[in-house]
C-alpha cells in the first residue's frame, strides 16, 4: 500500500530497522538504527513489531504527501512535526489522512529522529534486513537516502490500532553535555599519559560525524615513544574508540567491519 510521496527528502533520511547481522565477515556492516531506544519506541507507539522498518531522519526531516490513511509517530531528536502546517506532538502516535502533508522540521536538540508508520516501511529484505547501507548501496530504498519523488509503501494492517503516548518519565533527555564511560581496550599498553588524558578530558563531537563514527575534538591522545602508529586491521565493534594518527578519538558506530 502506498503511504508517502516524498516532496522534500530532508538532509539524510534513510530506511532502517534493527540491523543486518551475520555478514560482517563479508564486509557488510550491521547498519540499522543508531538510536535503538527511540527506534523501538516509535514502533511501539504505532503497534509494530520490534524489527519493523522506519525512517531515520538526520538533522532535517522530510516533507511528504500522505497517500493513504495511516497512523504515525515521531521520536528521537526534538524536532517540530507538522501536518498541513499544524503542529503535532512527538513521542505520541497520531492519524494522518490521504492528501495531508506531513513534515519534520530541523532538530532543535539531538541529531536523529525516527518516523514509524503502522505496518512498517515496506522495502525488500536484503540479507535479513531492510536497513540501508548507503556506502554499499544495499537495502532500504534502492540502497540510498530518500530523494524527491520517491514513493514509500507500508504493509496492510488488519484491525484498528489504538493511539498511544510515551510516558513522560521514559522520554530521554537530550543534554548538550554527557559523561561517557569506557574500558581500556586491547592496545591500552600503547598509551601512558594519553590514556589519562582520554579518561579525564572534555571532547566535542566534530562536524566529521556520520553513521560510521563520531570524530571527537579535544586534547591529543599521545602514544608511548616507539610504539607503532598503526596496527594490523582487526574486527571492530560499535562503541569501540579508535585513536588515529592525529590523536583525535573516533567513536565507532554501526557501519563498521574492520578498523585500521
Amino acid at each position: 500500500m502506498e503511504v508517502f510521496a516524498i516532496l522534500e527528502p530532508g538532509a539524510f533520511t534513510t530506511v532502517q530497522d534493527g540491523g543486518r547481522y551475520g555478514y560482517q565477515q563479508f564486509g557488510i556492516p550491521v547498519s540499522g538504527a543508531l538510536d535503538m531506544y527511540s527506534y523501538l519506541a516509535a514502533n511501539v507507539l504505532v503497534g509494530n513489531s520490534d524489527n519493523a522498518a522506519v525512517l531515520e531522519i538526520t538533522f532535517t526531516g522530510p516533507k511528504m504527501e500522505v497517500l493513504s490513511d495511516a497512523i504515525v509517530a515521531v521520536t528521537g531528536a526534538e524536532a517540530p512535526v507538522l501536518v498541513n502546517d499544524a503542529p503535532r506532538p512527538t513521542w505520541t502516535s497520531f492519524e494522518v489522512r490521504r492528501g495531508d502533508v506531513l513534515s519534520v522540521r530541523a532538530a532543535r536538540k539531538g541529531v536523529r529522529a525516527y518516523l514509524a508508520v503502522a505496518g512498517g516501511i515496506s522495502v525488500p529484505v536484503i540479507m535479513g534486513s531492510r536497513s540501508t547501507y548507503t556506502a554499499g548501496r544495499i537495502g532500504g530504498y534502492s540502497g540510498r537516502a530518500l530523494a524527491k519523488g520517491d514513493r514509500l509503501h507500508t504493509e496492510s494492517i488488519s484491525g484498528g490500532r489504538r493511539l498511544m503516548s510515551f510516558p513522560e518519565e521514559l522520554k530521554p533527555s537530550l543534554p548538550n553535555e554527557i559523561i561517557l564511560r569506557a574500558l581500556p581496550g586491547p592496545q591500552d599498553d600503547y598509551f601512558e599519559s594519553g590514556l589519562d588524558a582520554f579518561f579525564s578530558s572534555e571532547f566535542t563531537v566534530s562536524s566529521k560525524a556520520d553513521r560510521m563514527g563520531y570524530r571527537l575534538e579535544g586534547p591529543s591522545i599521545e602514544l608511548k615513544e616507539g610504539v607503532p602508529r598503526s596496527i594490523i586491521s582487526e574486527p571492530s565493534l560499535s562503541g569501540a574508540v579508535q585513536i588515529p594518527a592525529d590523536g583525535q578519538p573516533i567513536i565507532l558506530l554501526v557501519e563498521q567491519t574492520a578498523g585500521i
